[in-house]
Parts: C-alpha cells; sequence; structure tokens
C-alpha cells in the first residue's frame, strides 16, 4: 500500500454499517424468535397491495406461520394449521363456527402473492384471504389460491415477545 493511499485512508469516513432486518424483511434461511421458541424462517409470502408478509416457520418438524403487518406500529399473529374444508372461495361466510367457538369476519382482502422458499402455495397467482376473531380473542385464517384452502388458528403475539436472531 502507497504512502498516499495509507493518507487517503486516514481522512476517508468509515462505511455506514447496514440497517439490521426487521421481521418485515427476513427471508429464507433467517433466524427468529417468536415467544421464547427459536425459529428458522423456510419460507415467505408477501402480498401485493399490502405491507405485511407471512413467514414460514419451521422449528424442528413443527411448522407454524408468522403473520406480519406493518400500520401504525408492527403487529404480529402467530398461526398454525388445522384441518377444514371449505367448498367455494364465493361461500366463504361473515360467522364461523369451530370446536364450539365462534369467529367473526374481521377482514377479507385479495392480491398477487409473491412467494420464496417453502410455503402451502406456488409462487403467482391470486391470493383470496379471510381473517376471523372470536369473542375470547382467538384468531383464525382462511386462504385460497390456484383451487387450495388452508385454514389455521393462532393467537396475536406482543411485539416484545419477537426478535430477528440472525438475518443474511
Amino acid at each position: 500500500m502507497g504512502l498516499w493511499k495509507r493518507i487517503g485512508n486516514m481522512f476517508s469516513k468509515p462505511e455506514a454499517p447496514a440497517a439490521p432486518k426487521s421481521m418485515l424483511d427476513l427471508s429464507p434461511g433467517d433466524i427468529c424468535e417468536v415467544s421464547l421458541v427459536t425459529y428458522e424462517v423456510t419460507g415467505r409470502t408477501k402480498t401485493s397491495g399490502r405491507n405485511a408478509a407471512v413467514l414460514t416457520l419451521r422449528d424442528g418438524s413443527q411448522i407454524s406461520y408468522l403473520y406480519i403487518e406493518e400500520r401504525e406500529q408492527l403487529q404480529y399473529r402467530l398461526y398454525h394449521p388445522i384441518d377444514g374444508r371449505l367448498d367455494s372461495p364465493s361461500e366463504v361466510p361473515a360467522t364461523l363456527e369451530l370446536d364450539d367457538c365462534t369467529f367473526y369476519l374481521e377482514e377479507e382482502y385479495e392480491g398477487y402473492a409473491a412467494v420464496t422458499g417453502q410455503t402451502p402455495y406456488m409462487n403467482g397467482g391470486e391470493q383470496h384471504v379471510w381473517q376471523y376473531q372470536s369473542d375470547d380473542s382467538r384468531l383464525l385464517r382462511v386462504e385460497w389460491q390456484n383451487g387450495r384452502f388452508m385454514l389455521y388458528e393462532g393467537e396475536t403475539v406482543i411485539p416484545a415477545d419477537v426478535r430477528v436472531i440472525r438475518a443474511s
């Protein structure tokens, strides 16, 4: 290294450190913690027109789904797949009865799904989503894409219980 290069390096500004990834930016291969359980992110689904993502999380053989949405602040919902069947997306009701619990439609939306990694759906295509809540704050999520329904039961997770452990 030449003398002028050394002098130049003394006066140059150091590179700014990269901003840490938020939970909304995680992708397959990253590691996160939700409610004291460590998960590997194995997939990610982002629906167009929404500042939200669904992460497919794996803890050993257990698969969970973390719905993250940024509104005034980040909101988290942790879901687990359940068995169930609906016949047609046009017949999804505003009220669903499941295990003696009544769920009420909270939100319905659709958009183009961009998928990376391992998820219940293939990349591309319109995705329809119905989100329900019961009177005792239990959550239910119904997704439809390419003729296939997926049902999930879940709970709200407070932001303090969610953190990034390792992001690539």
